[in-house]
């Protein structure tokens, strides 16, 4: 009979590196928004409270061949992307992302900008470690390691959620989401196995719209 080695505690907490990834660890940066619309990102910054790491999608194609189904490998896709937005009294970053919309079709006449470099920007997701470095063993400093980063290219908002009024929401802050759709995603991190390529940047991939 095949055996397997047992493991216990001490493996595993030599290999749980940095004591584990947390998703409460993050920072989101939009630097601008096109068309001129006016923008507070590091405001933003602080109001993004909750976004995503982006999922792969590789659809399967099913070729037939005397009876039986052999699969295959099929395009590549990318889920739109999220993110929920602490709405303060100012409401600045709300009235930017409305302008957004509105810059690519307007609801009197269904005008707006028709080419992409017209609407489309720019995101980034800084995935952050507990640690001023990788090998921190302690919590000093006044720096986070960025632990992982995925850039999201050539995005734009397809939808800004309503925001709930009710005399029944006490003790509560809006919030709202933004959904966007994605062309192309650049993942890199900072961690121990990765390569560098030729221009010093830790790439880890290169995803859809190629």
């Amino acid at each position: 009979m095949a055996t397997r080695a047992n493991k216990n505690l001490s493996q595993f907490k030599s290999r749980l590196i940095g004591g584990g990834a947390r998703p409460n660890l993050f920072e989101v940066e939009l630097t601008a928004f096109p068309g001129g619309i006016g923008w507070d990102a590091e405001t933003f910054q602080f109001m993004c409270k909750a976004a995503a790491i982006p999922a792969s999608n590789i659809a399967s194609v099913d070729v037939p061949f005397r009876g039986r189904i052999f699969k295959v490998a099929g395009d590549r896709t990318i889920d739109p992307w999220t993110i929920t937005v602490i709405n303060d009294e100012n409401q600045a970053i709300r009235r930017a992302f409305e302008q957004w919309v509105e810059l690519m079709a307007r609801l009197d006449n269904n005008i707006g900008a028709t080419q992409p470099a017209a609407y489309m920007s720019n995101a980034t997701v800084y995935h952050l470690g507990r640690g001023s470095t990788m090998a921190s063993i302690n919590n000093e400093g006044e720096e986070n390691v960025v632990i992982a980063q995925y850039q999201f290219i050539d995005i734009f908002p397809t939808n800004v959620s309503q925001i709930d009024l009710s005399y029944d929401n006490g003790d509560q802050i809006e919030e709202f989401t933004v959904e966007f759709q994605v062309n192309n995603i650049l993942a890199s991190s900072s961690g121990p196995t990765t390569q560098q390529n030729e221009n010093g940047d830790a790439n880890l991939n290169e995803a859809g719209g190629q």
